[in-house]
């Protein structure tokens, strides 16, 4: 039988091996002991009630928290350290993160707010213009890519978090709550776009609360309180 190019070949090495991790922010573990192997051309996403731990567990993978025990690895490239460094080892390593709250910088326009981040990891100038393009038109924001932040709904400020990203091209897209703005018509092509990156070999974890976004992936898994499981 032919496996759909979307599913990740069983054989495939991780692409994500997050090993015992373990998060603790003061009394509070908001990660205890987290395995999760996640693999080229596969979608995964991560599940469970707010305060479960889900945003933690991206931001480990993103460099951006540092966690108390365990590892992270990147095509087999250690992502951790300092915060600093960790966030360089992940931008290194591939990683993108559409976060939770977007992290939009509202002095710039949509456009601008995709365009800054491919030229800061090195896309070309001449080049980098009609990427930023492309993935605003993807997400349907091609024709207010002059306006500013603070001139865009929630949902059309989550969908340029999502173009952002997108226009990165990471081998691991990290994407928390991604639909949570949107309304059916925009989640739907939000979850085509992340399938597709899926499709083109990405590795995708999505962090959701939307029992229909969980749906669309190829593997759901659930933390509570911490604890990774599978339904």
């Amino acid at each position: 039988m032919t496996v759909p190019d979307h599913v990740a070949r069983p054989g495939a090495a991780p692409a994500v091996a997050c090993t015992g991790l373990v998060v603790r922010f003061g009394a509070t573990t908001a990660l205890d002991g987290v395995d999760l192997v996640v693999r080229p051309g596969e979608l995964v996403a991560v599940t469970g009630h707010s305060g479960a731990g889900k945003s933690t567990l991206l931001s480990v993978v993103a460099g951006i928290v540092t966690p108390d025990a365990g590892e992270v690895l990147v095509d087999g490239r250690r992502v951790g350290g300092v915060v600093a460094a960790g966030v360089a080892e992940a931008v290194a390593a591939g990683v993108a993160l559409i976060p939770q709250g977007n992290g939009l910088a509202a002095m710039l326009t949509a456009r601008e707010n995709v365009l800054v981040p491919l030229l800061a990891r090195g896309v070309a100038a001449a080049h980098a213009p009609a990427r930023a393009d492309a993935a605003l038109d993807a997400v349907g924001l091609g024709e207010v890519f002059s306006h500013l932040v603070e001139e865009l709904s929630g949902g059309q400020q989550q969908r340029v978090a999502v173009a952002r990203a997108l226009a990165l091209d990471c081998r691991v897209l990290l994407a928390d709550e991604p639909t949570s703005e949107l309304d059916h018509t925009n989640r739907e092509v939000v979850l085509r776009l992340l399938r597709a990156r899926a499709s083109q070999g990405a590795a995708v974890v999505m962090a959701t609360h939307d029992p229909e976004a969980a749906a669309a992936a190829d593997r759901v898994v659930h933390l509570d309180d911490g604890v990774l499981t599978t339904p």
